[in-house]
């Protein structure tokens, strides 16, 4: 059986009299990217703190690549990596000064795997040039190849594309995506930008109010479970009036009419049998498409319009 890169069981975290962490429980798999997104105040930073081993846990346990956050505390955090927005950086000295700074601290860190890095963040034409004068996307890739230095199993980065321009922010993805391919690193990335969580990573934890309120996948899956499940179809159709009449009479389905498009709902089982129907009563079909809800979407639609706490 694998081995996640992270299990958190039933994490629980009370201050006082109040619980706000309320017995989380999620694993995630080297390799994947996995946002954490939630309203402010929903917990997100204090479940990092308790991660990264800042802060303790009053119920429950941390495995980071099996190893205990609460019994093996020193090996369990010596498999993480971390960012929290701007990584701490000296300006007046170089890339390579900085890598080496940090190096010192961690035993067994060879020029070699500082090379590594350096090459695995796309760093070689700057890694000597003053960090100063460096973009913050560069900073931020900076940051990254310190955080994977002792070659962690985790890489958590809180907002990484803050403050960046598009281009920036652009690049910053890419690597991300390359690195947990390339690399077999589990990231965790918390942010507010929702656009650039769905295209970053692979699955998503939703927490409000210390409650996890769900994991699933970024991108759909066409497994039997969504053959099955309702969605929107968008159904471009002439004429859509008449193939709206024939739909409702012989299937049971939602449907609008609006300027020329039909929108269907309906499980995915039944659209090729809906086509069949609509080809036999000698209708124009243009084109059949799935209407895709935003990561955007989903995040109101669970959490609420009243995102600010």
């Amino acid at each position: 059986m694998k081995t996640p890169a992270l299990e958190l069981i039933n994490v629980t975290k009370r201050i006082g009299n109040k619980e706000i962490i309320k017995g989380l429980q999620f694993t995630i798999d080297k390799g994947e990217v996995f946002g954490f997104i939630g309203p402010n105040g929903a917990g997100k930073t204090t479940t990092i703190r308790m991660i990264v081993g800042l802060m303790s846990l009053t119920e429950g346990d941390i495995r980071i690549h099996g190893k205990s956050i609460k019994t093996n505390y020193k090996e369990a955090v010596r498999e993480i990596g971390a960012i929290v927005e701007n990584p701490e950086l000296y300006p007046y000295m170089t890339g390579w000064q900085n890598l080496k700074h940090f190096a010192r601290m961690i035993p067994g860190i060879t020029d070699e795997r500082i090379k590594e890095i350096i090459s695995l963040v796309k760093m070689e034409k700057a890694i000597h040039e003053k960090v100063k004068r460096y973009s913050l996307g560069m900073r931020q890739r900076l940051g990254i190849a310190q955080a994977l230095l002792h070659n962690p199993s985790i890489l958590i980065l809180d907002e990484p594309t803050n403050g960046l321009d598009p281009a920036g922010i652009r690049e910053i993805r890419e690597y991300i995506r390359a690195l947990a391919k390339e690399e077999n690193v589990a990231i965790i990335i918390s942010s507010h930008l929702l656009a650039e969580i769905e295209q970053m990573c692979d699955r998503i934890g939703i927490i409000k109010n210390g409650e996890l309120i769900t994991t699933q996948s970024v991108h759909d899956t066409e497994d039997e479970e969504q053959s099955e499940a309702e969605q929107i179809f968008l159904f471009d159709i002439k004429p859509a009036k008449k193939a709206q009449e024939i739909l409702e009479s012989e299937f049971d389905a939602e449907i609008d009419h609006k300027d020329g498009i039909l929108t269907i709902k309906t499980s995915r089982k039944k659209v090729p049998e809906m086509v069949k129907t609509l080809v036999k009563h000698d209708m124009d079909i243009y084109q059949v498409a799935t209407s895709k809800s935003t990561l955007e979407d989903k995040f109101f639609d669970l959490i609420g319009e009243n995102i600010i706490e």
